[in-house]
């Protein structure tokens, strides 16, 4: 049976963390353009306030209705969020709103709460605004990848990474026109579909990284390069275990154990930067951004384990 109940937290949940990537993916898009493109600049500056906003309007509602579990995830911030966003903004010069962050950090979670049907009708207005956002986003990056691929334009991203940031948002829009549906997001059935992306995710996240950092970084050029080889086999192995009648359970245990170790590793690696003792070109924020999606991709592997 889905409840009113399972609509509202499952909808703030998602937008917890997937309206934080977005605003992320909108502000490392505004600062990857060369100084021809300014309007793309203020185009991906609107989009980053409009999610910040968002985000702001999830925040007041989901206190005291969100699971505890998705709050002690780390997928919504991390201990270095905060400081990983101080020191951007300082790079930069864009403010980022800090106090959005300090807000998610005093959040309660609660397992046990009734809904009334106001708070239904406000986040199913929330969830349309989404839609709206989303799919304004995702033209845009569909358009900058375009002009990317065909030289008409220069970024500071690989267009792999826009590429990788598009996904994300289609998977964020179909979640949430699924929500919007009342179809029951059942992550069981989808487990296979959810580790085929996110180990395909994670070993960008490796490769990026490898080609982010200083080439003077011999030894964790050799760590990223290793995950990035170890997840592109994991995601081979979800494909086979869809595709045929290979039992996931394996591939699972697998994911998880390789998923904590590259968040691991991103965790050292940002501390590393906001520390100053890692050369690369990994702004704070991005090291932090990846920490959130293995953390996320850690709480749908234990739930799909048990």
């Amino acid at each position: 049976m889905y409840t009113r109940m399972d609509f509202v937290r499952q909808s703030l949940e998602l937008h917890l963390f997937f309206a934080r990537i977005m605003k992320e993916h909108s502000f490392f898009l505004e600062v990857s353009f060369t100084p021809r493109d300014s309007g793309y600049v203020q185009k991906a500056d609107e989009l980053r306030r409009e999610f910040d906003r968002f985000l702001g309007e999830v925040v007041s509602l989901s206190n005291g209705v969100v699971s505890k579990g998705v709050l002690q995830s780390g997928e919504v911030i991390t201990p270095y969020t905060q400081n990983a966003e101080i020191a951007t903004s300082y790079f930069t010069g864009i403010r980022i709103p800090t106090e959005l962050t300090q807000m998610e950090a005093n959040l309660m979670g609660d397992d046990m709460i009734n809904v009334n049907p106001m708070m239904e009708e406000q986040v199913f207005l929330l969830n349309q605004r989404a839609i709206g956002l989303v799919t304004e986003l995702i033209q845009f990056k569909s358009n900058i990848l375009s002009n990317v691929l065909s030289c008409k334009m220069f970024t500071v991203n690989y267009p792999l990474l826009i590429d990788h940031i598009m996904r994300e948002a289609r998977l964020y829009l179909a979640t949430i026109q699924r929500l919007q549906n009342r179809e029951m997001v059942n992550m069981h059935q989808e487990a296979v579909q959810q580790e085929i992306f996110w180990n395909k995710i994670m070993a960008e996240h490796a490769k990026f990284i490898r080609g982010l950092l200083d080439p003077s970084e011999d030894q964790l050029f050799e760590a990223a390069n290793n995950f990035g080889k170890e997840f592109d086999e994991l995601t081979r192995e979800a494909l086979m275990a869809m595709n045929s009648n290979m039992p996931l359970k394996r591939v699972t245990e697998d994911s998880l154990a390789a998923t904590q170790a590259i968040r691991d590793f991103k965790v050292q690696g940002t501390q590393g930067i906001l520390d100053c003792q890692i050369k690369s070109v990994i702004i704070p924020l991005l090291g932090d951004h990846t920490i959130r999606e293995a953390n996320h991709f850690l709480r749908l592997l234990n739930m799909f384990n048990n």
